[in-house]
This record gives C-alpha cells, sequence and structure tokens, in this order.
C-alpha cells in the first residue's frame, strides 16, 4: 500500500507547452474549413424588381423632393414621394416599371407626391427662372392645383422610360396629360382605356 508521502514529485506539463500544443490542434483541424459568407452583411436590399443598378432611398426629407443623386423607384416606398402617392397610382406605376424592365427599361422617379411647401417653393424658382408667373405656371402649377401635391402625379426621369410609358402605360390606366410635360403622367384612364386628349400645359 502506498501513501501520498510515497509517490514521487507528479509530472506537470509548463503551461506554455500546453497552449502551443492547443493553438497547434486548432490551427490542424480548421485550417480546410471555409470562413463563413458575410457578403450578405455588406450589400443593402434593394427593391423588388428594379434593375441591378443601385438604388439609394434615403429621403431627401419629408417634404418629398427627390435628391439629383439619388435612384427612386415606385417600389421604394420608404421615400416620402413614393409613400404618399394614391395607392392605385402607386400600384399602376408599380407594375408599369416591372414590365418596362422587361423590355430593358428602367423607369426612375424624378418627381412624386409633393407638400404644398415644397410645390410653392418650385412654383417660386420658376418665376425667378421665367421671368413671369403666367410663364412658369406653364410648367409649375400652384400648391391647390398640382396633382403632385395630392398624390395623383408622378415624373418619371429621362427620354426612353418617358417614351415606354406614353407608349404602353394605358395598359395600365396611366397617360402623359401635358403636352409640354413628356415626363409627366397620371392615372387618367381605366386600364387599357384610351387616354384623354393632352392639355397645353400645367396652365390649361
Amino acid at each position: 500500500m502506498t501513501t501520498p508521502s510515497s509517490v514521487g514529485p507528479i509530472p506537470r506539463r509548463r503551461a506554455g507547452s500546453a497552449l502551443a500544443l492547443l493553438l497547434v490542434f486548432l490551427l490542424a483541424g480548421c485550417a480546410g474549413a471555409p470562413l463563413p459568407d458575410t457578403s450578405w452583411e455588406q450589400t443593402p436590399p434593394r427593391s423588388p424588381h428594379s434593375s441591378n443598378e443601385q438604388h439609394s432611398t434615403t429621403a431627401a426629407g419629408g417634404d418629398g423632393r427627390i435628391a439629383d443623386e439619388q435612384r427612386v423607384t415606385a417600389f421604394d416606398t420608404d421615400h416620402p414621394a413614393v409613400a404618399n402617392l394614391r395607392p392605385e397610382l402607386r400600384v399602376a406605376v408599380q407594375r408599369a416599371t416591372k414590365a418596362a424592365a422587361e423590355d430593358g427599361i428602367t423607369i426612375l422617379l424624378n418627381a412624386g407626391w409633393r407638400s404644398h411647401a415644397l410645390q410653392q417653393r418650385l412654383l417660386e424658382e420658376a418665376i425667378r427662372t421665367y421671368g413671369s408667373r403666367a410663364e412658369a405656371l406653364r410648367w409649375v402649377a400652384t400648391p391647390d392645383e398640382s396633382k403632385h401635391v395630392t398624390g395623383e402625379a408622378v415624373d418619371v426621369a429621362g427620354a426612353a422610360a418617358a417614351d415606354w410609358l406614353e407608349r404602353h402605360g394605358r395598359t395600365w390606366g396611366l397617360c402623359r396629360t401635358y403636352l409640354n410635360e413628356s415626363w409627366h403622367f397620371e392615372l387618367a384612364t381605366t386600364p387599357g382605356g384610351a387616354c384623354p386628349r393632352m392639355r397645353p400645359d400645367a396652365r390649361s
């Protein structure tokens, strides 16, 4: 029978050696393991049915202004210019946007809903630009008459998108309504119906 006192000293591994051995084991076991895919953390979500190009949906302000550097579609419902459109107009533009994408056309919005205050500022800017209120009203309606303020109009960006929407928009009830504004569209007919005759300008 042995007693603890008769047993020689218990050998102890040095802490440094044990740590080194553990490190070698971990490196050997994980050397071939793939790294986790974290690319999704760096890629912001895109609007459904949009093109592959990056869209910015940061609102320029609660007044509905769409900044020049923004790329806003009818699917960017976090932007006030889209969120405050009449629901039936928003849905119609969304459907048209999806169909246009299948033809290789990207429909971006320069304007949608605008606040009363923003429309007034745009009118004042137009008066300074055109030199008279009468001439300015051909291009910018008063806040009380603007279809943008009521959420019943959108302005599309680019000649190709405007041309496509003018030719195909009535499928969803969308019509160009002013002769002098190729970019301005309203829900002016029933889906598949005939668009009304265009007015000369916003003043008429």
